[in-house]
């Protein structure tokens, strides 16, 4: 684990919330000099604590408002089935996350869709045929309640 100081949360806290914000309306924002605030940054990024900066869609107005979250148990547990299935389910576009699990199901998978009969095509199509599956249980979510990529660093935590 790598050490973090308060200034490195607020920095971390700032991208979290706009990820586009300048580097002069950062430093001004922390109350750093532009050139130390970048120098922040960079060795946030250099050593992996800031992996990659994205834009959050909006799944509604493209058409993946259903999040269905899928419990997926494997034949056995063999290594080869594991690496096949995790393969192939990183290749299902509507695939938003794969979570290797301890208990039952083996994997959680978060997928995004339209409605119910576009989960139904992206079951029988994709999910279903998974390598190494034996059984397949669909939860559909009814509303989100939190959604969000930030993690929270404060260091009361």
């Amino acid at each position: 684990m790598i050490e973090l100081d308060s200034i490195d949360h607020t920095i971390i806290k700032a991208l979290q919330i706009d990820g586009r914000i300048t580097n002069a309306e950062l430093a001004d924002k922390i109350g750093l000099s532009a050139s130390a605030c970048h120098r922040r940054v960079r060795r946030l990024e250099d050593e992996k604590i800031i992996e990659r900066y994205a834009a959050i869609v909006n799944r509604k107005l493209v058409g993946r408002s259903v999040s269905v979250f899928v419990e997926i148990s494997l034949e056995c547990q063999r290594k080869e089935t594991l690496s096949e299935f995790e393969a192939a389910v990183l290749k299902v576009p509507h695939v938003q996350s794969c979570h290797l699990m301890a208990g039952m199901p083996d994997y959680l998978v978060h997928v995004t869709c339209e409605d119910v009969a576009d989960y139904e095509a992206i079951h029988r199509e994709s999910i279903a045929s998974l390598p190494g599956v034996a059984q397949v249980r669909s939860n559909f979510a009814i509303r989100c309640v939190a959604d969000t990529i930030a993690l929270d660093l404060d260091e009361a935590n």
